[in-house]
């Protein structure tokens, strides 16, 4: 059997070659594919076909799709955490080094200098006091949100010389362990805020942390403070921050997200969403994707899902295996393990899985599965999709 997958955007080639010819059919022109694999392509009005077993974003962030509304089909949601997070790390630093040193209103003085070459030395001389920096060791960054890329920057800033405060309630123990030790947990977002001289976000945008930066926290910020944004627009409140820089308290403001407020005021460094625009990030989050994808698809496993938990099983080796996406609610195992009592089928091995109102199970079961079987597991309300491998 070959699987079809249909491509939203140009994926990287080198992503691509992890979906061998032999098992996989690829094009952006298909009709009723397993799954679709998308960078930046807006799915929220496209209307997906009820073949589509799953969507694998080459990229961090999954606002472009409609997750609610796949889970509800059972159909998981699978991205690229990390793959990304060293291009977007050595921006922020680039970002923080720019408003440091005044680095891009001092390029653009120096452009436009007029005069033969003793005249450029002479205003120039005179014109560089306006951009006087700071230097970076001494200076506390505050890091708001240590998943791949905040722990790659607390990291990073680490070996400048800087102090780092960091904060994340929900701090994963894999990022835990890569943070370095030297990283001083904030006992809250208001504490890392009123003791940074930086701040950063690198966090996703929900409903949670929509304008969590905002005039009150930017006001607890130390006089002269930088606030960078390369992670969404709406986490930050651009009003407030306009506000700040008018009022002199912030310094500057540094962001991946260009807009007729921002672009103009000269305190502002406002990059055209550069964040993961390197062929190498590319490249690691189409690989990425297409493994997740493959993963999936050939054994059933979730990794790197958004919608669903992480479920991993080795298959039991001369098994059948039975993939099931449910909603999380009592006594759902039972009844499958009941449907599969009934059609005299030994289970060798299970896993289930629950995240929130959504579960995943596993089931690895001796023999042939009939068809029966699945369309008897798919009729308990509940089931959202089943499958067999």
């Amino acid at each position: 059997m070959k699987f079809r997958i249909q491509t939203l955007n140009n994926i990287s080639v080198k992503g691509l070659e992890r979906l061998s010819r032999e098992n996989y059919e690829v094009a952006s022109d298909m009709t009723r594919p397993d799954a679709i694999l998308v960078r930046s392509a807006d799915m929220h009005a496209l209307t997906i076909p009820d073949s589509v077993l799953a969507v694998g974003r080459a990229g961090a962030g999954v606002n472009n799709i409609p997750v609610a509304a796949l889970s509800k089909r059972g159909i998981p949601v699978f991205n690229a955490p990390g793959a990304n997070a060293n291009a977007v790390k050595e921006l922020v630093l680039a970002g923080m080094l720019l408003a440091a040193r005044n680095i891009c209103a001092a390029w653009d003085f120096a452009r436009h200098v007029e005069g033969d070459d003793k005249a450029i030395d002479v205003a120039v001389e005179k014109g560089k006091k306006a951009f006087v920096g700071f230097e970076l060791p001494g200076r506390t960054l505050g890091v708001v949100g240590l998943g791949a890329i905040g722990v790659e920057v607390a990291n990073s800033a680490l070996g400048l010389g800087m102090k780092v405060l960091g904060y994340d309630p929900q701090i994963t123990v894999q990022r835990a362990w890569q943070l370095s030790s030297s990283v001083e947990q904030a006992l809250s977002l208001d504490d890392l805020f009123a003791r940074a001289d930086i701040v950063s976000v690198h966090v996703p945008l929900n409903a949670e942390t929509r304008g969590l930066v905002n005039a009150t926290r930017i006001g607890l910020m130390r006089s002269g403070g930088v606030l960078l944004n390369f992670a969404r627009a709406p986490i930050v409140d651009d009003a407030a921050v306009l506000a700040s820089l008018d009022a002199g308290h912030l310094r500057a403001y540094v962001c991946d997200f260009p807009n007729n407020a921002l672009k103009a005021h000269p305190k502002v460094v406002a990059l055209p969403h550069l964040g993961a625009s390197t062929g190498e990030a590319e490249e690691n989050c189409a690989v990425m994707a297409a493994e997740t994808l493959r993963e999936f698809l050939e054994r059933g496993n979730l990794r790197n899902c958004v919608n669903f938990p992480e479920a991993v099983l080795s298959r039991t080796p001369g098994t059948s295996r039975i993939a099931i996406a449910n909603s999380n609610v009592p006594n759902m195992v039972g009844q499958i393990s009941t449907c599969l009592a009934a059609a005299k089928l030994n289970i060798a091995d299970l896993l289930n899985k629950s995240r929130g109102e959504f579960a995943y199970t596993l089931i690895d079961a001796e023999g042939a599965i009939p068809a029966g079987v699945v369309d008897s597991i798919r009729a308990i309300d509940g089931v959202l999709s089943a499958r067999v491998l």
